[in-house]
C-alpha cells in the first residue's frame, strides 16, 4: 500500500516487459495510488469494511479507465480481495495463489511467513497457502512484533536500517524451513535471496512478474 513498494511493481513490471519485447517496450499500466495514512488507519481500527470500500472504488476506477485486470499490489489488503472481486468484472491477479504456486514450482512445502500482524495472525493469508498444500510457520509473538514495527515504521517510509536487516535474519534463520515468504511487499526492500541461504520468496517479484504473464498472455 506505501509508495514505496509501489514504485517497486512499476520498476519490475517495465522492466520484465521490456526485457521480453526488446526495444523501447514498457508496460500499459494504469497506477492507482491511495493515500496509505487512510487504510492504516482503519487497519489499526479494524475497519475492513471501509478499507474493502475504498480499495473496492479504486478498482471500479481502474475498470472504468480500461484496465484488463487488476492487482491489489499489497499482502495485508488481500483479506479484503473478495470484496474488490465482486465490485468488478474484470479479472484480480490474486498475490496468495501466486505466491503458492512460486513456492510450489520451486518443490519448497515448509516455509517461513513474514509480513504485518495481520498476514500473520489472520488466517485469510495462511489458509490460502496451506489451502495450496504448504505447511507455513509463522514467528512466535515478540518476533510478529519486531517485524510489524520495521515494516509501518520503517520500511513504508523508505528507511532500511542494517540493524533491521540483522533482526530479521537472525528471525529467518532461527527457524528450520526450505524458505521465507516475504508477504509484506516492502520487506523486499530490506533483504532478498543474496542474504540467504534457503528459497527467498519475495512477493512483490512474484506478483509483478505474474501481471507481465498475464499482459503477453
Amino acid at each position: 500500500m506505501s509508495w514505496e513498494s509501489s514504485a517497486e511493481y512499476y520498476k519490475i513490471i517495465n522492466e520484465e516487459i521490456n526485457s521480453k519485447l526488446g526495444s523501447l517496450h514498457s508496460g500499459k499500466i494504469i497506477l492507482y495510488s491511495v493515500d496509505f495514512e487512510e487504510i492504516a488507519r482503519q487497519q489499526k481500527e479494524g475497519n475492513w469494511h471501509g478499507s474493502a470500500k475504498i480499495l473496492s472504488s479504486a478498482a471500479l476506477s481502474l475498470q472504468k479507465a480500461g484496465a484488463d485486470f487488476v492487482l491489489i499490489a499489497t499482502n495485508t489488503m488481500h483479506k479484503v480481495a473478495d470484496d474488490v472481486k465482486k465490485a468488478i468484472n474484470i479479472p484480480l491477479l490474486d498475490i496468495r495463489d501466486a505466491t503458492a504456486q512460486a513456492v510450489k514450482k520451486a518443490a519448497v512445502e515448509n516455509v517461513l511467513l513474514l509480513g504485518t500482524k495481520f498476514t500473520m495472525e489472520d488466517s485469510f493469508y495462511i489458509k490460502r497457502l496451506e489451502s495450496n498444500g504448504l505447511n507455513v510457520v509463522v514467528p512466535d509473538e515478540p518476533e510478529r512484533n519486531t517485524v510489524h514495527q520495521v515494516i509501518f515504521d520503517e520500511l513504508c517510509l523508505g528507511i532500511t536500517k542494517e540493524d533491521s536487516k540483522k533482526e530479521f535474519l537472525k528471525i529467518i534463520s532461527s527457524y528450520e524451513v526450505q524458505g521465507v515468504i516475504l508477504g509484506c511487499t516492502e520487506i523486499g526492500l530490506l533483504i532478498s535471496q543474496n542474504d540467504l541461504n534457503i528459497k527467498v520468496f519475495d512477493t512483490t517479484l512474484i506478483h509483478a512478474k505474474k501481471a507481465v504473464e498475464f499482459m503477453l498472455s
